[in-house]
């Protein structure tokens, strides 16, 4: 048998029975096989030429004591892998389960080897897969994520749709488990249900029934050990709700939503945003969870009339959206320092400059960005923190009164409409300048007073009516003399 440039050898799952025939006459015809790892129960049932005590096979184990990361071992072991498949006699390379399936260093000793003309043969191996859908039960069909627990842990959100169940591979450890765990939670309840398999495919293949929570406690995670995650409710994804939202404005969907555009929601959008303003302003997270879905309802509506249209997707939103926020904080995805939110939003600044000048919009004014549908409280924040980070500003807080005070007197002062409109203006402007001083959202105040007004307005009105009145009937006296008592209540 041929064994010149690389062969790529699949051990399959563990069970010396699930060894296919192929996979055995090349490991029993070779004069040394390397293997990425020994841990592999297969390894005990090889030919007895083959024995570990045999002296013809050879593993990787060493590097993974040796290197700080999987990355470093994995790059090792191509390396000297493309070494050996130089020599003359070849290299015969063993993986568990198949070559190309859960294997990070085939793939690319595969198309190295292409790029340098190396002969490379693929000895296809069952995976662990087939043994885990046995032991569960289950077909992968139609939707099933596959994922790998040392790209999990490391994130801070699942990276799939929780109305998709999930098969989550190389739990090694419990404290794999543990961090693992702590990800999935971010969107699964503690008392999830979920299914533990360990050795899949061998003698001591073992399923554990645990909640979420629980998976770190299991004493039987090992090098083969496997969570099956179940869905949420269908309803319960990002994914599954756009498909309600296409299918809205699709040719069997709603008649209203059809005839929408961007235009006649445009008020809808506005309203949608205030409500939500207002549930985070009464405290009120059910409120504000609802809110907020109508206000995704909107964005989305939005969205897919833009795709009807040809003008953009969600795609493009989200990659949009998503390599402007990683661009923005290279303090958090780059190399960049920031100790604190000044330094963040210097920097936030000379980087929206520099996006300014690559679209050709360099000469545009530092305050062009905002916009201009905005709340003019909020509007006017903007402008101010924008000439801020800039060093536009006053030194203390009370060159902020002493412009607050030169305002009113200037509105004093002020003949007719017009220039009282504007001095008014400057006013205004001059207290967001002092609510900004003092760390406060002007636009939010103002709509906490709106409230309280509203509130104490109405105690007026129900105590007038109490009295079997109405307001306009009461006093000015009188109407103080219940606003008083409206505001220690």
């Amino acid at each position: 048998m041929d064994f010149s440039g690389i062969t790529v050898l699949g051990l399959g799952p563990g069970d010396p029975g699930l060894l296919t025939r192929q996979a055995w006459q090349v490991l029993e015809s070779s004069p040394e096989v390397y293997m990425r790892t020994r841990m592999h129960p297969v390894v005990d049932h090889l030919p007895e030429s083959l024995r570990p005590e045999g002296r013809r096979i050879y593993s990787f184990d060493d590097l993974y004591e040796a290197s700080q990361t999987f990355d470093e071992v994995y790059q090792t072991i191509v390396e000297r892998v493309l070494e050996l498949g130089r020599r003359p006699q070849g290299v015969v390379y063993a993986v568990p389960g198949h070559p190309y399936v859960a294997e990070a260093t085939c793939s690319e000793i595969i198309r190295r080897a292409q790029a340098e003309n190396l002969p490379v043969r693929v000895v296809e191996g069952m995976s662990f897969l087939e043994p885990v859908m046995t032991a569960l039960g289950i077909d992968p069909y139609p939707r099933l994520a596959l994922v790998d627990a040392l790209e999990l842990v490391v994130s801070h959100v699942p990276s799939f749709p929780t109305s998709y169940p999930a098969l989550i591979a190389q739990i090694h450890s419990a404290a794999v488990a543990a961090d693992l765990k702590l990800t999935l939670t971010s969107l699964y309840p503690d008392e999830h249900p979920v299914k533990l398999v360990h050795a899949a495919g061998t003698a001591q293949q073992r399923v554990e029934n645990l909640a979420l929570y629980e998976i770190d406690r299991s004493p039987h995670i090992g090098l083969l050990t496997a969570l099956y995650l179940p869905p949420l409710e269908a309803n319960s994804s990002f994914e599954a709700f756009l498909e309600v939202v296409a299918h809205l404005r699709a040719p069997d969907g709603c008649p209203w939503d059809r005839e929408q555009t961007h235009l006649t929601l445009r008020a809808d959008l506005l309203e949608e945003t205030y409500e939500a303003l207002a549930a985070l302003d009464a405290g009120d997270p059910q409120g504000l969870r609802e809110e907020l879905g109508d206000l995704l309802l909107l964005i989305l509506l939005h969205t897919q009339i833009a795709s009807d249209n040809g003008e953009f997707t969600i795609t493009d939103v989200l990659r949009g959206v998503h390599t402007k926020i990683v661009h923005r904080h290279p303090h958090v995805f780059g190399d960049v320092m920031a100790a604190d939110a000044g330094t963040v939003l210097k920097n936030w600044e000379i980087l929206k400059a520099e996006e300014r000048a690559s679209q050709g919009k360099s000469e545009a004014s530092l305050l062009a960005g905002v916009s201009l549908a905005l709340p003019a409280l909020l509007q006017a924040e903007q402008y101010q923190k924008r000439a801020h980070h800039v060093g536009f500003d006053w030194s203390d807080v009370q060159g902020v009164r002493a412009k607050l005070e030169e305002e009113l007197h200037e509105v004093d002062a002020a003949v007719g409409q017009a220039e009282q409109s504007a001095e008014i203006g400057d006013l205004l402007f001059a207290v967001v300048n002092l609510a900004r001083w003092f760390h406060l959202d002007a636009e939010s105040a103002l709509r906490e007073a709106n409230a309280r007004f509203y509130k104490r307005f109405s105690s007026i009105e129900a105590a007038a009516r109490l009295q079997g009145r109405a307001v306009s009937d009461l006093s000015l006296d009188e109407m103080e003399a219940l606003w008083q008592q409206a505001k220690k209540v």
